[in-house]
C-alpha cells in the first residue's frame, strides 16, 4: 500500500531547499499580535463530524471493500449525535455511498456529501483543523500534509482543507510551512498540547525546523501555552505515522488523559523516559491530570479475512462525538473491558464499538479517520 511513487521520490530530493522556504514562510503565517485562537478539546460540543469515504482509485477495490463496512458503522452511530459530512471522490462515488448507507438503514437527513478527489481515508491527518477564532467564529487552519513524510500519495488529500473551507464558507489560514497531521497532536482545550517529536520533527516532514520553531507556530494558531513532548519512536512499515500521540494517549476532557499502563506503553515502543514524562504531565495552570488506563487487546489482531497482523490493538484511538463515543473493536475479549472503562469516563454518552480490524491492517483506528467540526464558541 505504502510504496513510494516516482513523484514522491523526486520530492524527497528537494527537501533541503524546501526546508529553507518553510522556515522563511513560517514567519509570515502568524496572526496579528494579540489574536486569540484556540483549538477546543474533542469532548467540547460539535457541529459535525467529517469523514473521507474509502474508494478504489488509489489502492483498488479490495481495499475499498475491506474498509467500507467500518465507515457505514461509524456513520450510522454518528448521525444519532450530529451532522456527518462525507467526502466522496466523484459523482459516481457519491451515488455508491448513498446507496450503501440507505441499504444499511442510515437516515441520510443528517449526512451531507462533498465531492472532492482524495488519495485515501485519513481525514484526521490531512483534513482541516478547526479553531475558535478571535472574532467569535470558526476558522480552518490548513497545515502542510505530505503523506507522513513522503511515504504515501498525498496531493489530493493536501487540498481537502481548502475544499472544506469553501464548502462551509469559513476563513482559512494557510500554514503550508509546517507539516502537521491531526493525529500527531492532542489538545486539552485549555492551552496544553501533547505530541511526539518522532512524528512532527521527522526530517521528511519538517526539515530545518527546530522544536522552538514548531512551538511558536502552534502557540499562535492553536492557542497553546504548554507543551508535553515525548520522543516517540520512528515507525516501520506498519506505522508510517512515526508514533502518533493519538494511538496511545488522549485527552478525554480538559482534566483527564486516557492512556495505557506502563508495560503496554513499552509494547507501543515508548521509552521509560517517555512514560515518566507522560505520567508526570501537568496542564497550563500547573495542575496534574487524572489518568485512565485502557488495555491492549489480549490477542494479536486478525482481520475479518483471516490475516494475523502479529500485533495487539489499541483502544485509546477512540473518537468522542456529542452523544456517542466510537471505540475500536477487534473481536477480542478486551473489547468489552475497554468499553466499560470508557463508559465510566463518559457516563452521558453511548459507547459504540466499531470493528476496525481491516482498518488496523492499514495502520489506523477510529480516531485516525474522523475529524470534528466544533460548534462556534458561545
Amino acid at each position: 500500500m505504502y510504496g513510494q511513487t516516482p513523484a514522491i521520490q523526486k520530492t524527497r530530493r528537494y527537501l533541503p531547499v524546501v526546508a529553507m522556504l518553510m522556515a522563511a514562510a513560517l514567519a509570515l503565517q502568524a496572526p496579528a499580535s494579540g489574536a486569540a485562537r484556540r483549538m477546543p478539546d474533542e469532548s467540547a460540543p460539535h457541529d459535525a463530524t467529517w469523514l473521507q469515504w474509502p474508494h478504489h482509485h488509489t489502492y483498488g477495490k479490495a481495499y475499498r471493500d475491506a474498509l467500507e463496512p467500518t465507515w457505514v458503522a461509524m456513520t450510522a452511530a454518528l448521525v444519532e449525535s450530529e451532522r456527518v459530512y462525507v467526502i466522496a471522490y466523484n459523482r459516481g462515488h457519491q451515488r455508491r455511498i448513498e446507496k450503501t448507507l440507505r441499504a444499511a438503514g442510515v437516515d441520510l437527513a443528517h449526512v451531507h456529501l462533498l465531492r472532492r478527489k482524495t488519495d485515501d481515508t485519513w481525514i484526521r491527518d490531512n483534513g482541516p483543523i478547526f479553531v475558535h477564532d478571535a472574532d467569535g467564529g470558526l476558522r480552518i487552519t490548513d497545515w502542510g500534509f505530505n503523506g507522513w513524510g513522503l511515504d504515501a500519495p498525498y496531493r489530493h488529500d493536501d487540498r481537502v482543507p481548502t475544499a472544506v473551507a469553501r464548502a462551509l464558507r469559513l476563513p482559512r489560514t494557510r500554514l503550508d510551512g509546517l507539516v502537521l497531521e491531526g493525529g500527531a497532536i492532542e489538545v486539552d482545550g485549555r492551552g496544553t498540547l501533547m505530541a511526539t517529536r518522532s512524528s512532527i520533527l521527522e526530517p521528511d516532514r519538517n526539515p530545518g525546523l527546530t522544536q522552538a520553531d514548531v512551538e511558536k507556530v502552534l502557540a499562535r494558531h492553536l492557542g497553546i501555552e504548554r507543551f508535553i513532548w515525548l520522543d516517540g519512536a520512528p515507525g516501520g512499515e506498519f506505522d508510517i505515522t512515526d508514533n502518533h500521540i493519538d494511538g496511545f494517549a488522549r485527552f478525554a476532557d480538559p482534566r483527564t488523559i486516557v492512556t495505557m499502563k506502563r508495560r503496554d506503553l513499552r509494547y507501543w515502543a515508548l521509552s521509560d523516559e517517555d512514560v515518566d514524562t507522560l505520567y508526570a504531565a501537568r496542564d497550563a495552570a500547573g495542575r496534574p491530570y487524572a489518568f485512565v488506563h485502557l488495555p491492549l487487546t489480549r490477542r494479536n489482531v486478525v482481520t475479518t479475512y483471516g490475516r494475523d497482523l502479529g500485533t495487539k490493538g489499541s483502544y485509546v484511538n477512540f473518537y468522542t462525538a456529542n452523544t456517542v463515543v466510537l471505540v475500536p473493536a477487534y473481536g477480542d475479549p478486551n473489547d468489552e473491558v475497554a468499553q466499560e472503562i470508557l463508559q465510566k469516563v463518559y457516563p452521558d454518552r453511548a459507547i459504540v464499538g466499531i470493528d476496525v480490524r481491516n482498518l488496523y491492517r492499514e495502520g489506523g483506528m477510529v480516531h485516525c479517520v474522523t475529524q470534528q467540526q466544533p460548534a462556534p464558541p458561545r
